[in-house]
């Protein structure tokens, strides 16, 4: 009997391995469709998405295998997921993760076991031993499920999903394995007068200064790739990380660099001009994505540009701050913070939300205490061995 309602689950929820550029691009939809009358949604930049699945341009493909799969009910599409394989990370991290991401389903448990068992089943095959998840091919993609702060509006840099994804992972056996959480800022209209005198002294005793590039050309002129190098060498203790190669390196550089705002852009270097911090952000431009559905044209190139250009802007998503090793705990983002705010000013910004920040990384969360802040939004990577 126990076999018999098993084969009429299986037939019920139909698992379709997707390889061709035509399905992709379904796989890809299926998110947006899912998510068309949710009002705190930001769709994925369409060529970003396209490129991260090419096995020619993604650089991450040197170290990662993966599959796509997508779940059809009488043959319409009710879910997606992607079972990924980063090598890299798994030798650094001495595991055999399995990861899942890209996971996207209508609330009903047979549709998300069925997903979830398609990634367990490829990991299995492949000699892995947990699956781990909501992860991307690396750091630098969207990872965590959203368990608070679902009233949000998600940035482009971020995930969102609905409610009920948290009791599915939890009816299949998933665990916490690491949660992040994020911050809202109500952005200051002055300097605070403290912030600025421990910029001046940490400037004074570790030899540092503030180098405002101006534009990505003379970013690379001055400095080349040690920008990159930097972040490598930052967050090389964090959950998962895994050091980028230089075909990354170039990639992220050619992909990120051009569309930046100097202004929101902070290189901090020492007597000998080396980078020892650097910090950046951007305007928060998901309103602007969601009018194009992602899609760059006709017309959503100029809606984007007009985002990233604006002179006035309300909501401003702070990226990263990282720092070198050799001068953490010396108050270095304290210079960050007094080169920033002013610009927080000119620009008139109300709101500044942080990305993720690891739940045990209690230093980096204390950067923010003298700020009028609340943490609004908690995500949670998940865990299961491999049975």
């Amino acid at each position: 009997m126990h076999r018999f309602f098993k084969f009429l689950r299986i037939m019920a929820v139909e698992i379709r391995k997707i390889y061709s550029r035509k399905d992709i691009k379904r796989f890809i939809q299926f998110a947006n469709d899912l998510y068309k009358d949710c009002p705190y949604y930001c769709p994925p930049l369409y060529f970003d998405e396209i490129a991260v699945f090419d096995r020619e341009k993604n650089p991450a493909m040197e170290f990662s295998d993966f599959q796509l799969f997508m779940a059809y009910r009488d043959n319409q599409p009710v879910g997606r997921i992607a079972a990924i394989i980063n090598s890299k990370a798994n030798e650094a991290w001495k595991v055999k993760n399995v990861r899942f991401g890209w996971m996207d389903f209508v609330d009903d448990v047979e549709v998300s076991t069925a997903l979830l068992d398609a990634v367990r089943d490829w990991g299995k095959e492949h000699g892995m031993t947990a699956m781990n998840g909501p992860l991307g091919f690396t750091d630098w993609d969207h990872e965590g499920l959203l368990i608070e702060g679902y009233d949000y509006v998600a940035p482009l840099a971020s995930l969102y999903n609905y409610p009920y994804y948290v009791q599915h992972m939890e009816h299949y056996g998933l665990v916490k394995d690491e949660d992040w959480i994020e911050y809202l800022i109500n952005s200051p209209s002055e300097v605070p007068e403290r912030l600025s005198r421990v910029a001046a002294l940490v400037k004074e005793r570790s030899h540092v200064r503030v180098d405002k590039v101006k534009n990505a050309k003379e970013l690379v002129r001055k400095y080349g790739l040690t920008f990159m190098d930097v972040l490598d060498e930052a967050y090389q203790k964090l959950y998962n990380f895994q050091p980028m190669t230089q075909r990354q390196k170039e990639y992220y550089r050619d992909i990120y660099f051009p569309i930046l705002n100097f202004d929101f852009v902070t290189i901090i270097v020492n007597e000998k001009d080396e980078i020892v911090g650097v910090g950046l952000g951007m305007p928060d431009i998901s309103d602007a994505v969601r009018k194009c559905g992602g899609k760059l044209f006709p017309f959503g190139w100029y809606h984007i540009l007009k985002a990233l250009r604006a002179k006035q802007i309300e909501h401003f998503d702070l990226l990263l701050i990282a720092v070198r090793p050799d001068y953490q705990d010396k108050g270095i983002n304290s210079i960050f913070f007094d080169d920033q705010i002013p610009y927080f000013i000119k620009y008139g910004f109300r709101r500044v939300e942080t990305t993720s920040i690891l739940e045990k990384n209690i230093k980096c969360q204390q950067q923010f205490t003298i700020f009028d802040h609340k943490q609004h939004k908690r995500r949670r990577a998940y865990i299961k061995p491999i049975e």
